[in-house]
């Protein structure tokens, strides 16, 4: 009587055993367990980046966007609008990799795969674009803030654009004041409290204006942008490079 009695407990306890090893992944191994876990965490931490590009992009694009106007050119909004998609592309795919990972669903697996390695293809060309380009983007950038003097007052985005600039930069023409020639703008004049301002129009000194130019400080406020991104792009592609490791390493492990 005990040796049944045993043997039908031990019966029992593999049955419970077999089932909880189903509920876990099947007939997957330890390995294959360890890469599901890890691709599940691996993805949250790709929402993560993905959001914090996403909120960044946001935030140049809303507050540090007024100087794009005397770019004469649509670089600098392309390239926000970059980070905003890819930040939202790279959220999407952390669910949906998270999904894949959590219910083993091989097709799935393969989707989240082909488009991760995609997204990172597009952000490694990207990056070597901008690399390339970075010289060009500067020389031309004061070329262009030049050309983009005479609107002022004449057309109502330069205008704006101008005024936002030298009143956020501190700062006054492309290289000093002596651009504007005798039609200094009142942004120019510093600004003692919002709405109020020095009268520099007559005295043009360091106590009553701006004196540097704008170029260099838009130019300090580019590179800035430039460090962000920059981080978060680093930061996502090794996540996203590890993710295309595991999702593959799991999609073998899938009976």
């Amino acid at each position: 009587m005990f040796s049944k009695h045993h043997i039908g407990k031990s019966t029992r306890k593999s049955q419970m055993h077999w089932s909880l090893a189903m509920a876990m992944g099947g007939a997957m191994d330890s390995c294959g367990r360890c890469m599901k876990v890890s691709l599940v965490i691996i993805n949250v931490l790709t929402l993560i980046g993905g959001a914090l590009a996403l909120g960044i992009g946001l935030w140049i694009w809303v507050s540090r966007s007024f100087p794009s106007t005397l770019m004469m050119n649509n670089m600098f909004i392309a390239s926000v609008a970059v980070i905003v998609v890819m930040g939202a592309a790279v959220m999407f795919l952390s669910l949906l990799g998270c999904c894949g990972a959590a219910k083993e669903v091989k097709c799935m697996l393969l989707t989240y795969y082909i488009l991760v390695f995609i997204i990172f293809v597009v952000m490694l060309v990207g990056g070597i674009l901008l690399f390339v380009f970075r010289a060009k983007v500067l020389t031309t950038l004061e070329r262009e803030m030049h050309a983009s003097i005479p609107y002022y007052g004449v057309k109502h985005e330069y205008t704006k654009a101008w005024d936002d600039t030298q009143t956020y930069l501190q700062c006054c023409g492309v290289k000093s004041y002596k651009d504007w020639n005798d039609n200094v703008p009142e942004s120019c004049c510093q600004e003692v409290y919002p709405g109020k301002r020095r009268d520099c129009k007559y005295s043009q000194n360091p106590t009553t204006m701006y004196m540097d130019g704008c170029y260099s400080r838009t130019v300090d406020l580019l590179r800035e942008d430039a460090v962000y991104v920059g981080a978060v792009a680093i930061i996502v592609a090794l996540i996203m490079v590890l993710a295309l490791i595991f999702s593959c390493g799991l999609f073998v492990k899938i009976e």
